[in-house]
């Protein structure tokens, strides 16, 4: 007299075609371009404070070319303009916006230049006290990043 405990082999089986078929509609579901939208906009402002640190820290003028596809950073003003390097220094500090992700604002197709002291300069600060980006893409309300005229703080 043996009492039968735990599970049949059918029913582990019907169990693991129910959670594939529920893991699979749940994968399909997901919408990354949110999560990628996210992290861009958070590297985007961690890039601009790092061109206002290597500026201050380096003494000298640090330029943060922004356009629609990509945002780079450079030492202006030096035969060639040389681009900033990537710690360890290996290649050329340049993001690129992800696809399905937006980059809009009022500093999109401008310069920023941070000077040895920390403060920016870019031709959209003739009328206004702040320049603004603006990271959008799927679910997500768009994301403002905005850097102040006279400070260079970025938020």
């Amino acid at each position: 007299m043996r009492s039968a405990r735990g599970f049949s082999l059918t029913e582990l089986v019907v169990v693991m075609v129910i959670a594939a078929i529920l893991s699979a509609f749940a994968i399909s579901r997901i919408n990354t371009t949110s999560f990628e939208a996210e992290g861009f906009a958070n590297q985007l402002a961690a890039t601009m404070r790092y061109a206002q640190k290597i500026a201050i820290a380096q003494h000298r003028n640090v330029a943060v070319a922004i356009t629609s596809s990509a945002v780079s950073l450079t030492y202006p003003g030096l035969t060639g303009t040389p681009a900033l390097r990537k710690p360890p220094g290996t290649e050329a500090y340049t993001i690129s916006v992800p696809s399905g992700v937006t980059l809009g604002g009022s500093l999109v197709g401008d310069t920023v230049t941070f000077s040895p002291l920390g403060k920016p300069t870019y031709i959209v600060l003739s009328s206004s006290t702040s320049g603004t980006l603006i990271v959008s893409g799927g679910d997500i309300s768009p994301i403002t990043i905005t850097v102040e005229a006279e400070t260079g703080y970025v938020h």
